[in-house]
């Protein structure tokens, strides 16, 4: 099309608001230098020489320096957000079917009890059910797992996608994600519609039946093992450790006989287990996803790649249009390396118990990011232009040529498996730029924020795309267990990224702009709030069941910039939360959350990471689960926290807890028993009120250590132990602090 007649195929808004904003972050600032003033000169030790207030003086000063830090870090994402929109039909007017590019599309796997089968297949399903041309397909499974149960479900998937396919176009449903589709209770318009609907639901639940069945028992049905040659891939010496790699193309989209029932094409769907051997290491799923694009690129080698967890199906049939809007805008795709999608997340509970959708982060955030140069890549719900991926730098010069780069590759199927074979091997890499300057990189356990860093610093942008139909849903966390321990591998995979030759001040210098650089630090600086947090929730209660004040008093004009600070940060949050779709409930379950997170799971993070550089602790990828049993799931439809485990991370959050509920109770018995309750308001007002604060906070914490009888309650081995940490750390500061 001519520059004349060009019509964009996406536009950008810049947020509502930006200015009011920043004058509020202002004002933040301003009462933050106003508090670190205030600690500076007022000094108590002007007056008396008491060590133990001159420390926790100090300590508190150290804190409230590092929060204005963080406070600066935080404008990063939140001080240009902008918002895109689309236009699809543009796209589709201006291309022909033959002009479209390819697309590779990724689910990765690694644990068949983790992550079961059917649901894996159900993500595949949704995927090869985009409403696109499906000969431009082609989806691939990294099972890292090598399991045949998973291989078997692949191949249910396959013969059941014949049927699927052509229902999902007939009547353009909406998810394409089988068992999402058919617990939605579908509607059918008219006799047909119920016909075609019963017909095809009875095929899915006989397809459930089986791959159930086999899961439950641990091994494929003898008659689907002789029915296809894959299986022989397996051995009695195959481990999940310790096996040669696997390729099965169980769907070959490039040939005409590859159709449905309605004498459709079929996309391209192939299976992969990459070669595992003790004694090479595998580098987790960054070592999957650079199987998968060296494969690929031996089997169809598409222009365009999308990567999604397992659990995270496609809810939208129309976000590959989206992506092309920005990869195929004649004036302003030069620039763009990957297009990401948020993450969003379905079995929600009405106040978000656990705070599971990163809603702030969806909805606010990551629009900050793409005022700049761009979101980070998440891991997953990401479109990524193949060859940048594979480690090309920007430059002015170059030109896309979508059709050129759709050519698929030639070669029967056999030839194509054994080559990818090779590709898949554990040697493959040696000697080689994978995992540094190619594909996505090694040695973090957050491999996706080093690559998207890395894409950035080598010139390219990255747009974040937030749709009004969600585009991906996938599962969240359902236990506080699952929550913290995901938190741990995120945080502590942000401090090393920060702490490697990938930190965004080291690498992105001159390359990315600063606020980008204090955008990633938003995130990146998670666990070096751990300590300072703690602090904060301990020395001030400890130093109110002592009697001794370390802020100002409350008629002291140095006390408003603390409650200016308080006030106006919490409601700001509050109003944040609000916008993005959120209710107050679910806004107070988050700060919890965000409470529990900063002083167990960062702290954890903080250690271990620096265990790690000095050689002290191993790197680990852990899986997030994503079942639960009954009991379980039950607490956490009904909104019950979930404790039931001797967790060092609920030690410390039940002592921090239980540390405040005490300071407290001592501290307001010593007014009611002594009187003098308008000087200690006066001059203790504010620790009080973050003592209250804290016990309020906790009151779900309280329940489960005294009060709930079911299985999620804290077990007493921690009860006890948590009751013994806060009464010696009080009795200990009693002590101290008497005399």
């Amino acid at each position: 099309m001519g520059r004349e007649g060009y019509a964009p195929l996406f536009e950008t808004k810049p947020g509502n608001g930006r200015m009011i904003y920043r004058m509020f972050a202002a004002s933040v600032l301003a009462a933050i230098c106003m508090v670190c003033y205030y600690r500076a000169t007022q000094k108590p030790w002007k007056e008396e020489d008491d060590p133990k207030i001159n420390w926790a003086w100090m300590t508190l000063f150290g804190c409230e320096i590092w929060f204005g830090i963080y406070w600066i870090a935080t404008q990063g994402p939140r001080w240009s957000r902008v918002y895109r929109s689309t236009f699809k039909d543009r796209l589709i007017k201006r291309y022909s079917t033959d002009d479209l590019p390819s697309f590779d599309l990724f689910v990765c796997t690694a644990d068949p009890i983790i992550e079961p089968p059917l649901m894996v297949i159900n993500t595949v399903l949704s995927l090869m059910s985009y409403d696109y041309p499906p000969e431009k397909l082609s989806v691939y499974l990294s099972d890292d797992g090598g399991s045949e149960l998973t291989f078997y479900a692949m191949l249910e998937a396959s013969k059941f996608s014949k049927y699927w396919l052509p229902y999902c176009r007939k009547y353009s449903i909406e998810p394409r994600c089988p068992a999402a589709y058919f617990n939605s209770t579908p509607i059918p318009v008219g006799a047909a519609h119920d016909e075609d609907l019963a017909s095809i639901k009875k095929l899915y639940e006989e397809m459930e039946n089986r791959i159930e069945t086999s899961t439950k028992l641990g091994r494929v049905p003898n008659e689907a093992r002789a029915q296809h040659k894959g299986f022989s891939q397996w051995n009695s010496n195959s481990t999940r450790g310790d096996h040669d790699a696997i390729v099965q193309i169980l769907i070959d989209g490039r040939i005409p006989d590859a159709k449905d029932v309605e004498g459709r094409r079929l996309p391209t769907l192939v299976y992969l287990s990459r070669e595992k051997r003790p004694q090479h290491f595998h580098h987790y799923k960054a070592g999957a996803m650079n199987a998968l694009i060296r494969v690929s690129s031996n089997i169809t080698n598409a222009p365009i790649i999308l990567n999604v967890d397992c659990d995270m199906y496609s809810s939208s049939s129309e976000s590959l249009w989206d992506a092309l809007c920005f990869f195929m805008d004649e004036k302003q795709n030069q620039q763009i390396g990957y297009v990401q999608f948020p993450q969003n997340f379905k079995n929600l509970t009405k106040n978000e118990i656990y705070g599971g959708l990163l809603r702030v982060t969806a909805e606010w955030e990551f629009h900050g990011f793409d005022g700049l140069d761009g979101p980070m890549y998440i891991g997953s719900c990401c479109f990524h232009r193949r060859d940048i991926l594979c480690g090309r730098k920007y430059s002015k010069d170059s030109v896309v040529e979508w059709k050129a780069q759709s050519e698929r590759v030639e070669g029967t199927v056999q030839e194509l498996e054994q080559k990818a074979k090779e590709l898949a091997s554990c040697t493959c890499e040696y000697n080689s730029q994978w995992g540094k300057e190619m594909g996505v990189r090694y040695g973090f356990a957050v491999e996706d924020i080093a690559t998207g860093l890395s894409i950035q610093c080598n010139g390219w942008k990255s747009v974040y795309y937030n749709p009004k139909r969600v585009a991906f849903l996938g599962l969240p966390p359902t236990t506080l267990t699952q929550i913290l321990v995901q938190r741990i591998r995120w945080s502590g995979g942000d401090f090393h990224v920060l702490l490697s030759r990938y930190c965004p001040f080291w690498r992105g210098h001159k390359k990315i702009s600063l606020l980008q650089q204090l955008a990633y630090c938003n995130y990146l600086l998670w666990p070096c709030n751990a300590l300072p947090s703690l602090i904060y929730c301990i020395v001030p209660s400890l130093y109110l069941f002592g009697g001794i004040s370390l802020f100002p008093e409350v008629c002291s004009k140095w006390f408003l910039p603390y409650a200016y600070i308080a006030i106006s940060t919490y409601s700001y949050s509050l109003l944040e939360y609000l916008w993005c779709q959120g209710n107050i409930l679910g806004w107070w379950n988050e700060q919890r959350v965000w409470l529990y997170k900063r002083t167990s799971s960062d702290l954890f993070a903080f250690i271990d990471t620096l265990l790690m550089l000095i050689g002290r602790s191993n790197l680990k990828f852990e899986i997030t689960a994503k079942v639960t049993d009954d009991d379980s799931s039950k607490r956490y439809e009904n909104e019950i926290l979930e404790f039931g485990n001797t967790s060092p991370l609920f030690i410390i959050v039940s002592t921090i807890a239980l540390t405040n509920l005490f300071c407290l109770v001592v501290g307001l018995s010593r007014v009611v028993l002594h009187g003098g309750q308008k000087m200690l308001w006066e001059r203790m007002g504010f620790q009080i009120m973050l003592c209250i604060a804290l016990v309020l906070i906790n009151l779900p914490l309280y329940e489960a250590l005294f009060l709930r009888k079911d299985k999620g309650k804290m077990p007493s081995e921690v009860t006890m132990k948590a009751v013994g940490f806060a009464l010696l750390g009080c009795s200990c500061s009693s002590f101290l602090l008497t005399t």
